[in-house]
């Protein structure tokens, strides 16, 4: 990961996540663990030394846009400045590409990989979403596997929030139901 100069803890309908920065731009996004503490802690582990500070106005938006998302409503986050000097360059193609996908709508691993060039680069898809730093931002949780399938999610709670993200935004996986009523009940609070 980049080399972050701060990071927030901001509460979300699915708890309390973390965002981290740099002077290029947004350098991590967590999502949350089992409390604030929990989230915090993880931040500290990924990023030494790191500091909690109050964000400033450009990474404020992109919180700003985090929550709407995560209430359902249908933010554009692609003007959100990633920090990627830490991201592989194949990876930074695949993110690109990832970042055009709508809330409430997918794409494959395969048709990612077609999009950035070469089918065949369908497995590195799958290693660049299980490596995301950028997660919500850079929907990895919108790329399946073959026909739908779910695929893995590698955050805390793992397919099951990768389906709770996509129910936020209204994607219906065949043979499920919403997981929770979309609302903002838990935003702004948190766990100490």
């Amino acid at each position: 990961m980049s080399h972050a100069t701060g990071f927030a803890i901001f509460g979300t309908a699915l708890g309390a996540m973390g965002v981290a920065w740099s002077e290029h731009g947004i350098a991590g996004v967590f999502l949350p663990e089992a409390s604030e503490a929990a989230t915090r802690r993880r931040i500290a582990r990924r990023l030494p030394g790191v500091h909690e500070l109050a964000p400033g106005p450009e990474v404020a938006r992109a919180i700003d846009g985090i929550r709407a998302l995560l209430r359902g409503e249908r933010p554009d986050l692609a003007g959100i400045a990633l920090d990627l000097s830490a991201v592989p360059e194949l990876h930074r193609r695949i993110y690109q590409v990832a970042r055009t996908i709508p809330p409430g709508k997918t794409l494959s691993y395969g048709e990612v990989a077609l999009r950035v060039g070469d089918k065949g680069l369908a497995r590195d898809v799958g290693q660049a979403m299980a490596r995301n730093p950028f997660s919500v931002v850079v929907p990895c949780h919108r790329v399946l596997g073959a026909d739908g399938k779910l695929g893995g999610f590698s955050a805390r709670g793992g397919t099951e929030t990768k389906l709770r993200l996509l129910s936020i935004e209204g994607v219906q996986m065949a043979g499920t139901v919403p997981l929770f009523l979309v609302g903002g009940a838990d935003e702004g609070k948190s766990e100490a």
